[in-house]
């Protein structure tokens, strides 16, 4: 039996009581692609709008097999331990091929998902990275008027999806493993530049020194960089989340560098102008997705896209066409 729809009022009392049902449901309805529910999900956002924003937004990316997981699991319990109210999303695009979505973190995050003071919601993009990236960005705003304290955002690390997370969160966590000359050449010259702060996982056993050695690696590597505009110097450090070892270290490292964002204004501006691109991104989306559902557009489609395979029309004169057809079709 479908659930009641609920009201703007009955959304934005529920997520502002931090009511988790309620707060599961504002979320499904910011990633619904559904007509109805994108007049209501902006309704809501709007009337939470002024109870957002105070929580750090931490996102946190790896290469395969590093154990973003287990690390969350044991850097989350930290922080609630501590006291803070923590909310995990993972951003996580379907495959293109069989729109299937890895939605096993909350399962792989035992301690931290039964946790009465922690939140893990995974969010699966149907195909669409664009997609994700707006509904993760609403899902902030709405876990930030629940009340949470830090928001980590989880990327599964495949290819633009460490960029999207990197425009919506203050810090940008990269986790590594040893062996750091082999991880050096595997990882993308780009990511190691976005991060914050990089963190060496498995730093234990028989792991220990390649752990150090691979910190000395990476520390030289950054200096290869220029500092970014803030100043702020990325840090490498070590852990071991399967122990729960180098999680305080992590803590201050955070705190350090939100203190020094707040007395300088970088973080507070970095949001301005995160808030300024999430602006024109939407409107990329909404146009692109409003002209591919366009019924003029979706009925000439197949066919230029036969006469484009068939090399009968160049794909820029096929694309021209169809905005052509799209625009003159809006304006009759």
């Amino acid at each position: 039996m479908a659930s009641r729809r609920l009201s703007v009022d009955e959304y934005a009392s529920g997520v502002l009581r931090g009511d988790r049902a309620v707060l599961s449901r504002a979320i499904t309805l910011v990633e619904s692609s559904l007509k109805e529910d994108e007049q209501l999900a902006a309704d809501v956002l709007t009337r939470l709008q002024p109870h957002t924003g105070a929580s750090f937004r931490l996102g946190i990316t790896g290469v395969p097999g590093v154990g973003k997981s287990t690390f969350i699991d044991s850097f989350g319990m930290a922080l609630v331990e501590s006291g803070r109210r923590v909310a995990v999303l993972a951003v996580d695009p379907s495959s293109q091929l069989t729109h299937g979505s890895i939605l096993g973190d909350k399962t792989r995050m035992e301690r931290l998902s039964r946790h009465a003071l922690a939140y893990i919601r995974p969010s699966p993009a149907r195909g669409s990275l664009g997609g994700v990236a707006r509904a993760t960005r609403e899902a902030i705003l709405l876990c930030e008027a629940a009340g949470f304290d830090v928001v980590i955002v989880e990327t599964v690390g495949v290819g633009q999806s460490e960029t999207a997370v990197h425009s919506m969160v203050d810090f940008f966590l990269l986790l590594m493993l040893a062996g750091a000359g082999d991880e050096l050449q595997g990882i993308k010259k780009g990511i190691m530049e976005m991060a914050d702060g990089i963190v060496i996982n498995k730093a234990d056993g028989d792991n220990l020194l390649k752990a150090k050695q691979a910190r000395a690696e990476y520390e030289k590597a950054l200096h290869l960089f220029p500092l970014p505009e803030n100043g702020w110097s990325t840090p490498v450090l070590t852990c071991s989340a399967l122990q729960g070892e180098g999680m305080s270290t992590i803590l201050e490292m955070l705190e350090r560098f939100r203190k020094e964002g707040a007395d300088a204004g970088w973080m507070l501006e970095a949001r301005r102008q995160q808030a300024r691109i999430w602006m024109h991104e939407t409107t990329a989306y909404l146009l692109e997705h409003g002209f591919k559902d366009h019924p003029a557009v979706k009925e000439a489609l197949p066919e230029m896209e036969k006469s484009v395979m068939e090399g009968k029309v160049p794909p820029t004169v096929a694309a021209s066409r169809l905005v052509h057809l799209y625009l003159q079709s809006r304006t009759s």
